[in-house]
């Protein structure tokens, strides 16, 4: 871990130690299996319209999702709470689900030979880099998007507001067949949505940009001038007649079709039933 994981409330350690302890609890419960997942993070978001600030939210959470296994009845249960009797009853809980549930032959934990080593999972991935930026900076950096994204042109009328947020975790996996495995990671982005008007006409665009890495993110005054002139070539469109043509999508919404065949491909989607593709194997999709 990084010299910034000190800005979170628990060391890494902490978080593994409390995954032990509930591995420990669920074995001693009855639990023929068991895996846990412990995680916490924090956030600051700041949102600036037409050059005003409009809100400030900061948010700091924590928890422990745990699942355990008689043979293959499952039970999950959860807690924001991590005190040694809230890890008892929340196992318990789990347990006591799982009894009043019934037998799934698919449940159960992957087999003991597929799962990373200790080693393995401790590698770093490069998913944390910390953004160390104050209140007064995160609505310096909206408004010169905002302010970029007026200069553009007098038909922007309006803004829906720019925002700029960090988010911040970290989490830590583990089960009772010996893996475990967690790292800190990061999230942000800086973003700037915007009316355009002419006479009547009025429409609505928006750009962003994100990355684990703030030093990645695109400059303010760039984001502002790109979601203008979106917004201005949204004026004027009109209807096509019916017809069969090549299409071409702009990368959001590409990456939103893809994103929905990885869902219905997902196996969850499929044990389901509730795929657009069930009995699809081997079948073209696109």
């Amino acid at each position: 871990m990084r010299a910034g994981a000190s800005r979170f409330t628990h060391p890494l350690s902490t978080l593994q130690n409390l995954a032990d302890e509930v591995l420990g609890y669920a074995r001693k419960a009855g639990a023929s299996a068991c895996e846990v997942d412990v995680s916490e993070g924090f956030g600051q978001s700041v949102m600036v319209r037409c050059g005003e600030v409009e809100t400030i939210e900061y948010n700091r959470d924590k928890g422990i999702g745990v699942t355990v296994y008689l043979g293959q009845q499952k039970g999950n249960a959860s807690t924001a709470d991590f005190s040694t009797a809230a890890l008892r009853e929340t196992v318990e809980a789990a347990l006591n689900i799982a009894r009043f549930t019934a037998a799934d032959p698919c449940a159960g934990l992957p087999e003991a030979h597929l799962l990373a080593n200790r080693t393995d999972a401790a590698q770093d991935l490069d998913l944390y880099h910390p953004w160390h930026l104050s209140v007064e900076q995160a609505i310096e950096l909206a408004r010169r998007c905002e302010q970029a994204a007026f200069a553009v042109s007098p038909l922007i009328a309006n803004s829906e507001g720019a925002s700029v947020s960090l988010q911040e975790g970290q989490f830590v996996a583990a089960n009772s067949l010996g893996f475990m495995g967690g790292c800190p990671t990061s999230r942000h982005y800086l973003t700037c949505s915007l009316i355009a008007g002419r006479d009547a006409a009025m429409q609505r665009e928006d750009w962003y940009s994100t990355s684990r890495n703030p030093a990645e993110i695109a400059a303010p005054e760039a984001i502002g001038d790109y979601a203008a002139r979106r917004a201005l070539s949204r004026l004027g469109a009109r209807k096509i007649r019916t017809c069969k043509v090549p299409v071409l999508f702009e990368a959001p919404l590409a990456a939103s079709l893809i994103g929905n065949f990885v869902h219905a491909a997902s196996g969850g989607s499929l044990y389901r039933q509730t795929s657009f593709l069930l009995d699809s194997l081997g079948q073209p999709v696109f």
